[in-house]
């Protein structure tokens, strides 16, 4: 597996990823358009959970271009792009029970946030974040569970509704997992760490 590293670190590598998700991201906040239309202000921040997840990627992809490292950006990027990457995978396999069908677009989701996923956990040994930076990004992941599911700002699937509560639970722990895999891959003091040049 070490072989991926030097062309991950490879700056044409970057400069490509860096590409995708800011493709990625403007069309996140796109599809997310008519939701955010009938969003309250106050909660505007939290609704695009993926977009906003591949947007941190995007500036940890251009402080790596930089040759530097944005510590509190990388924790939200890896806690985040895991969270709502796999988060979406699952709701668009649960689309496709419920409905017994999923259209192109559905796949496409599949595809793209598992690959949005990946990527975060690819770059872990780039990543430079502390406890603190950690600490923070855990109290915005779950800050945006209480808001999703108690002020039910979550993105709309009518078709899963009647299992709100149970996608609530399993959003909580899949908070709690992604929190814990990014001190597994960025924080434990034996972990793999690799430098950007």
């Amino acid at each position: 597996m070490s072989w991926i590293y030097p062309l991950l670190a490879h700056r044409s590598i970057i400069k490509l990823l860096l590409f995708i998700n800011i493709a990625g991201t403007i069309y996140g906040y796109y599809w997310y358009g008519w939701q955010l239309k009938e969003t309250p202000a106050i909660f505007l921040a939290f609704v695009p959970d993926s977009p906003t997840a591949s947007l941190f990627f995007v500036f940890v992809l251009i402080a790596f271009l930089l040759r530097r490292n944005w510590p509190l950006i990388e924790a939200l990027a890896i806690v985040t792009l895991f969270k709502y990457g796999i988060w979406a995978v699952v709701m668009n396999i649960l689309v496709y029970f419920v409905q017994g069908e999923l259209d192109a677009v559905g796949y496409m989701l599949i595809f793209s946030h598992f690959a949005m996923a990946v990527q975060g956990i690819l770059y872990a040994p780039f990543y430079r974040f502390k406890w603190w930076h950690l600490i923070i990004t855990a109290v915005w992941t779950l800050h945006n569970d209480v808001i999703d599911y108690v002020f039910f700002m979550l993105p709309s699937y009518h078709m899963l509704d009647r299992y709100t509560p149970q996608i609530g639970y399993f959003t909580f722990w899949l908070s709690i997992f992604s929190i814990a895999l990014a001190y597994y891959f960025s924080i434990r003091s034996n972990r793999y760490k690799l430098e950007i040049k």
